[in-house]
C-alpha cells in the first residue's frame, strides 16, 4: 500500500496554512562546511544537535555509511559542488557506531535482491559487464577504517583544493558524542597527480625524440 494519497493530503495543510515558512533557508551556508553522513533515518537531526549548527549553516549529503567508493561518482560530485558553487571550506565525513553497513555482505544484499524478483542472470549480466558486484555490495568490517579511506579519497581526487580541509569523524548513535578519526589539514600538491604529470611529460619528451630521430 502506498502512502503517496496521505502524504499529498498532509501537504495541502502545509502548503495552504504557509506552515514551510519557518524552514526557508539562505542559499550558501553560513559556516561554509560540507557534510558526508550516513543515510540512518536517526542521523540528520542527531548531527544538528551534535555539532551545534542549524540547517543553513552546513551542505548535508547522504548515503549508507558515509562511503566514497568511487573517484568520479555522484558523492564526490556533490562535494566537488558544494566547494565550487557553495563555498564550502571544510568537508566533515562522519560515520556512525552501529552503522547497518558494518560487516554488510554482498551474499546478503544479493539474497534481498532476489526476494524482490531479480534473478542470477540479470547479476550474471551484471557481473560479465564489468561490475564487481562483490566489491559494490559489500560494507566494511571497521568504520575507523572506512572514514579515512573515504578522507584519502576526497583528498586525492585530481579537482579537490588543496586549501580545503577534510575531516574524518565518528558519532555515536545513543550519547552524540565525536571522535576525530581524522584531523584536516592543509597538504602538499598530490603526489598522485604530480607523478601522473610528470609520466605524460615523459611519455611526451618521447614520442617527439622518436620523430626527430
Amino acid at each position: 500500500m502506498s502512502y503517496i494519497e496521505e502524504i499529498l493530503a498532509h501537504n495541502r495543510i502545509i502548503v495552504q496554512e504557509k506552515q514551510a515558512l519557518p524552514f526557508q533557508t539562505i542559499r550558501y551556508p553560513e559556516t561554509k562546511i560540507v557534510i558526508l553522513a550516513c543515510m540512518d533515518t536517526q542521523i540528520p537531526e542527531l548531527l544538528h544537535k551534535a555539532l551545534g549548527i542549524r540547517n543553513e549553516d552546513a551542505e548535508v549529503i547522504q548515503n549508507a555509511g558515509a562511503v566514497v567508493s568511487h573517484p568520479s561518482g555522484s558523492i564526490l560530485r556533490n562535494i566537488l559542488l558544494a566547494i565550487c558553487k557553495l563555498k564550502a571550506k571544510e568537508v566533515y565525513v562522519i560515520g556512525h557506531h552501529e552503522c547497518g553497513l558494518a560487516n554488510f555482505r554482498s551474499a546478503d544484499e544479493r539474497e534481498s535482491i532476489r526476494q524482490f524478483g531479480v534473478s542470477d542472470p540479470y547479476m550474471q549480466t551484471l557481473s560479465d559487464a564489468g561490475i564487481d558486484l562483490d566489491g559494490w555490495q559489500t560494507g566494511f568490517t571497521s568504520i575507523e577504517e572506512s572514514i579515512a579511506n573515504s578522507v584519502c579519497m576526497i583528498r586525492s581526487h585530481p579537482l579537490f583544493p588543496e586549501s580545503v580541509l577534510v575531516h574524518g569523524l565518528v558519532i555515536h548513535p545513543v550519547t552524540g558524542r565525536l571522535d576525530v578519526v581524522v584531523e584536516g589539514k592543509h597538504i602538499q600538491p598530490k603526489e598522485g597527480v604530480s607523478a601522473l604529470l610528470n609520466a605524460e611529460a615523459a611519455s611526451l619528451d618521447a614520442t617527439i625524440e622518436r620523430r626527430n630521430e
